[in-house]
């Protein structure tokens, strides 16, 4: 695995990257920091490597894509808010690639990813990193992972009708879920924060695209 980069997957473009996600309005400096350190290039396939530090998902196979820098930064951002984490929950893991930038952020990442061959496919990418504290299942996410719950952060990296009670409950007190919800060309990102007393509180922010979140395993 090349991780250096050549071309368009230098640290150079890696450094645009970052420039234009502080004009974008990132001011996390451990997010910036992170988005940093994780190469995005070897989480996409060699040929579609030049475009890897540009502000668009690109196709990761099996239907789906990676994010643009742009919004894992965000979500990223929004989960943490300003705090340090110790356990987050992904669900819709993907190639892995804001596993391996929450696992800057958290101490311990556990990625859920309904598709196996996406799941071994990030599985040896992350390895390939040294990425050590982030565990990728093959698993249905729509209802979360309560076996090892609760969670600092539970971020969902694909778009949901509603955010279940099942999975709110998953939060530990002051903890935060960010997720796209709606369908279609009616998405929103939403934030829930895990108030004292069992009490929940929401936030509607910017309209978002996001593939549908699907239940089951393939």
């Amino acid at each position: 695995m090349n991780l250096a980069g050549i071309g368009m997957t230098s640290q150079r473009a890696r450094l645009r990257m970052l420039e234009r996600l502080k004009e974008q309005g990132i001011q996390d400096t451990r997010v910036l920091a992170a988005m940093s350190a994780v190469p995005r290039h070897p989480f996409v396939e060699e040929s579609i490597q030049p475009r890897a530090y540009d502000d668009t998902p690109l196709p990761i196979g099996q239907g789906q894509t990676i994010s643009s820098p742009y919004t894992v930064a965000r979500a990223c951002e929004l989960a943490c808010h300003g705090q340090d984490l110790e356990r987050v929950l992904e669900i819709g893991g993907g190639c892995g690639y804001q596993a391996a930038v929450l696992s800057r952020l958290a101490k311990e990442v556990l990625s859920l990813e309904r598709i196996a061959k996406l799941v071994g496919k990030a599985r040896l990418t992350l390895r390939q990193l040294r990425i050590n504290n982030v565990l990728m299942k093959n698993a249905d996410g729509s209802k979360g992972y309560a076996a090892a719950a609760p969670f600092d952060a539970i971020v969902v990296a694909a778009a949901m009708p509603y955010i279940p009670d099942t999975l709110k409950q998953q939060l530990k007190p002051g903890g935060r879920l960010v997720a796209p919800v709606g369908a279609g060309e009616s998405q929103r990102l939403v934030v829930v924060e895990a108030l004292a007393g069992g009490e929940f509180q929401t936030r509607e922010l910017e309209a978002v695209k996001f593939v549908p979140l699907l239940s089951g395993v393939s």
